[in-house]
């Protein structure tokens, strides 16, 4: 379990058309940031989720989930194609797209990863810890996790 800190209320999230409404408990306070090339094909750009402790889902029905690689998957609503959660298979963490929900200002960003994939374009003014692909393979694979 991450030793951040936590949202006090469970904090509620809907994607566009409103078909899948989100509940997170115990919502870390601080964003995940990715720049791999997979999130922006996904989303346009670079991927910001953040990530509870639990969550819940209504509207499952409406909920599409597409297997991105071998270890993980990427939901989005059937209905109107809102982006809702990244899921890593091996250890079952999600982080959720952080633009679903309204939360509270000033929320640090945990880290940028994937940042050696970040298209020229944009940068985030926030600083933030900067990690490579190689250096997020390295520490997968100390964790146990092997990618072909």
């Amino acid at each position: 379990m991450s030793d951040a800190e936590r949202i006090d209320e469970p904090i509620k999230g809907y994607c566009l058309c409103g078909a899948v409404k989100l509940t997170l408990t115990g919502a870390h306070k601080e964003i995940d940031v990715c720049h791999c090339e997979m999130c922006a094909r996904w989303g346009g750009s670079m991927y910001a989720g953040i990530e509870s402790d639990g969550f819940t889902v209504e509207g499952e029905e409406a909920v599409s989930v597409y297997q991105s690689s071998e270890w993980a998957e990427r939901a989005f609503c059937s209905k109107c194609g809102s982006n809702l959660w990244y899921h890593l298979k091996p250890t079952g963490g999600r982080t959720f797209l952080a633009g679903l929900f309204d939360l509270p200002k000033g929320l640090p960003i945990k880290h940028q990863i994937f940042i050696d994939e970040k298209p020229d374009w944009y940068d985030l003014v926030q600083e933030s810890p900067m990690k490579t692909s190689a250096e997020i393979i390295a520490e997968a694979e100390a964790a146990g996790m092997t990618f072909d």
